[in-house]
């Protein structure tokens, strides 16, 4: 990203306010800072318009595949650590099934692969793509693979062959999926970029030489006229990983450097070794990673890794605000508040459940902040309890007078009591109390 001083010289310096903003030089502030876009000034000529874009696009270049709902989008990145502001698009993993498997297998695996979800904090977390590897060496045997995974699933695809004749035959017949080609090498580049270029598709760049001769292939792919580009570093061990991912993110990253600035590709194979690159590949800047095996219980602790890293750090994880029954609750249930934080959420519910009593959940807008936080920063008052009860239609739900609230905040019963007319019953501190309050009370 250029900064706002560079941005400030190519504007028209008429300071008309027409962008929002007093003078040019707020607006060129506010573009460095990504609060304002420039086709908010009329005035920008299209040569200015052309160089400042060139300049800010992401340093690394995004790239999408699949159709439909179900699009993978890989880069497009700005950070070296998330920290800094965050990640935008997880890794995504995806399940290679080998082309030598019968249609029969085929559909067992993929109903193998489907089976394979979690669901944690409101998120299902699950596959996200199929990669097809070609181990026939037989065209015919390669795209009827192709053909089967793509009427049996609407996940994105991924084709693995170094023959581009091959793989020309595959892509063609599911282009409408938009599949993702891997691989060009040094020694097939040209004719891989061709079949890329003719079907429009992403194409996977390898060289395990070396970073600088990967750059260079990258940019002869480049000059054939692809411009979606996945990195395969070709590290052959964790250390090479760890030091290709790190290197090429960097240079991307700090030093704009287009040569390398692509999202990365990690085969991670089988067995042991493909949970450690798995794991590696998650947490230093790998946007895909293909499994040829992987169980529940190794997918469930990747998953959630995945899911730790790629949550915005500044916004936490929120459920929508309403009225929830648990337990099968009826007009005589009293209704029980927490917030909208999902952690908080997710605990609440569980205890609910256990109790086995009828309750009537009521989740109250914090804009994603527990109950003690929600309660210190003036987000959850006898108001805005009130107003929660007002837009989910809570009275209408349960009848019985009652609403329990948070051992945390028991100072604001009174308040509570006056602003909505019910009874208040203060409930336990924890959360691990509420089994046993709702089965006494």
């Amino acid at each position: 990203m250029p900064t706002a001083i560079e941005i400030f010289r190519l504007l028209p310096k008429k300071n008309c306010g027409k962008c929002n903003y007093p003078t040019c030089l707020a607006f060129a502030m506010q573009i460095a800072n990504s609060k304002a876009k420039l086709q908010d000034c009329p005035f920008l000529s299209e040569e200015a318009l052309s160089t400042l874009a060139a300049s800010a696009a992401p340093p690394i270049h995004l790239v999408k595949f699949g159709a439909g709902s179900k699009v993978i989008e890989m880069g497009d990145e700005t950070e070296l650590y998330r920290h800094e502001k965050r990640f935008f698009h997880p890794t995504a993993y995806a399940l290679t099934i080998s082309d030598s498997l019968d249609e029969p297998d085929i559909a067992r695996k993929l109903e193998t692969i489907s089976r394979i979800r979690f669901d944690r904090v409101g998120q299902i977390l699950s596959f996200d793509a199929i990669a097809i590897k070609d181990e026939s060496s037989n065209a015919d045997k390669f795209k009827a693979a192709a053909e089967a995974v793509a009427s049996r699933t609407e996940l994105p695809i991924l084709l693995v062959s170094r023959s581009p004749e091959i793989m020309r035959g595959a892509a063609r017949a599911i282009a409408e999926r938009r599949p993702l080609l891997y691989g060009a090498d040094a020694s097939n580049f040209a004719d891989m970029a061709t079949v890329a270029k003719d079907l429009k598709c992403p194409l996977v760049v390898s060289e395990g030489k070396g970073l600088n001769e990967l750059a260079d292939l990258v940019q002869k792919v480049k000059a054939s006229g692809i411009e979606d580009i996945v990195l395969d570093l070709g590290a052959g061990s964790l250390k090479q990983l760890l030091e290709r991912s790190s290197i090429v993110r960097k240079v991307s990253v700090k030093k704009t450097f287009r040569g390398l600035g692509h999202p990365i590709l990690v085969d991670a194979g089988s067995g042991e070794a493909a949970v450690l690159k798995g794991l590696l590949a998650t947490m230093k800047y790998g946007s895909i990673v293909l499994f040829d095996e992987l169980s529940e219980a190794h997918a469930l602790p990747l998953f959630v890794l995945r899911q730790n890293i790629y949550t915005d750090p500044q916004v936490p994880i929120q459920v929508k605000p309403g009225i929830y029954p648990v337990n099968a609750p009826n007009g005589d249930s009293p209704i029980l508040f927490t917030t909208n934080f999902s952690l908080t959420y997710f605990t609440v519910l569980s205890d609910v459940e256990k109790s086995k009593v009828p309750i009537w959940l009521l989740v109250v807008d914090t804009e994603g902040l527990s109950v003690m936080t929600a309660y210190s920063a003036g987000k959850l008052t006898p108001e805005s309890v009130n107003a929660g009860l007002e837009a989910s239609g809570a009275r209408e739900k349960s009848k019985k007078g009652e609403i329990i609230i948070p051992g945390m905040v028991s100072r604001m019963s009174g308040k509570l009591s006056e602003v909505t007319g019910l009874k208040v019953i203060v409930g336990p501190k924890e959360s691990s109390g509420i089994p046993k309050f709702l089965k006494n009370h």
